[in-house]
């Protein structure tokens, strides 16, 4: 198969994007404003409720094809990782309303050329779950925040019935052999956290090429997770209960795979919200992420994780660049909305250098 290489020319800005992206900030700005006077504190606008803090290793594998061993995975071997693992919303929100998830990766001792404004020896992967982000732009994801904005302050019950309502729906999508992004991104089901897969969405470089990025859970005792559902009326905390309760007993393991950039047509990179087929490029695995049975919430590191660190697309080699029009806007987006928490919460943002920076 003959793989499309990257180039800088393969982004199309539109002409008034960084408006559109001051708009996103300032309309996100105002999200976490509001959450912020509720809760008497500044909480991430995106992903607030963590389900698990963890440590482990990335494993590069050996003897990857050309196209493959790129960037970051052209060297085989192992780098320490962490891993924070929450639920969707920019708040603090119980169970009940279920909705999409994320996994950030933190990758230690990378050396190589840095993004702007990067300077420590890591690379970070956000990813969540669908394969697509609703909002295939900048500009979509503007006129969305815009409608979860004015959400942002009503109650908790109207929240959980708007997800009831998608999650039944997304239900009803996949009884028929489709899906349907934004009915996953406010209705996901109520799955075990370490029985999904995680995806970067939009595209990345991958060296000389493109590629959307997945994590994919591969031991034994997490696919028999695949049955397991919530009761969020026994437990509003029941993911981060449930999470907890599999690393106390279970080690827990990623394939991370990628998607490369094969068709311009079928696989555009400014349109997120595009599923890539995999007829087309399949995912193919490239590394291991392995996690051991550890205390996946001990306060000092969940302080740690959740207060001070930060996990940002920005934090990148520029061989693994995110592309496309909402991953420009995230490279802007997530440091003002760090920037916003951290100033309102007093804390020193931190852009953690070395694994031995983090709590045990």
């Amino acid at each position: 198969m003959t793989y499309l290489r990257y180039a800088p020319d393969i982004e199309k800005p539109a002409a008034d994007e960084q408006k559109t992206i001051d708009g996103i900030i300032n309309g996100m700005t105002q999200q976490s404003e509001t959450v912020e006077a509720r809760e008497h504190h500044a909480v991430r606008a995106s992903h607030a409720k963590s389900s698990a803090c963890v440590t482990g290793e990335l494993t590069i594998s050996a003897g990857l094809p050309l196209e493959l061993a790129q960037g970051l995975f052209a060297t085989p071997g192992t780098h320490p990782v962490a891993v924070r693992f929450a639920q969707g919303p920019g708040e603090t929100l119980g169970d009940r309303v279920s909705t999409h998830r994320g996994m950030s990766i933190k990758v230690f001792d990378v050396p190589g050329e840095k993004l702007p404004g990067h300077s420590v020896d890591t690379q970070d992967f956000v990813l969540a779950t669908g394969t697509t982000f609703p909002s295939g732009t900048a500009a979509g994801f503007l006129r969305d925040g815009t409608v979860i904005g004015k959400s942002t302050g009503l109650p908790e019950g109207v929240k959980s019935v708007v997800s009831s309502t998608m999650r039944n729906l997304n239900r009803v999508l996949h009884a028929f052999g489709t899906e349907s992004a934004m009915a996953d991104f406010f209705g996901h089901p109520y799955s075990h956290p370490l029985a999904d897969s995680y995806f970067s969405q939009a595209p990345v470089r991958y060296g000389d090429h493109v590629a959307k990025l997945g994590a994919v859970p591969t031991t034994e005792a997490q696919r028999a997770l695949s049955e397991w559902r919530l009761d969020p009326h026994q437990d509003e905390d029941g993911f981060r209960h449930a999470t907890v309760a599999f690393f106390r007993e279970n080690e827990v393991v990623f394939e991370i795979k990628a998607q490369l950039w094969a068709d311009a047509e079928r696989q555009p990179i400014e349109d997120a919200s595009v599923d890539w087929p995999v007829s087309v490029s399949p995912y193919r695995t490239v590394a291991t992420v392995r996690l051991p049975r550890q205390d996946a919430y001990s306060p000092e590191r969940v302080r740690y994780f959740d207060e001070v660190m930060t996990f940002r697309p920005a934090h990148s080699l520029a061989v693994h660049r995110p592309l496309g029009s909402v991953m420009r806007a995230r490279l802007q987006v997530y440091k003002a909305l760090s920037d916003f928490r951290h100033r309102e919460n007093g804390v020193a943002a931190e852009d953690t250098a070395g694994i031995d920076r983090i709590p045990a």
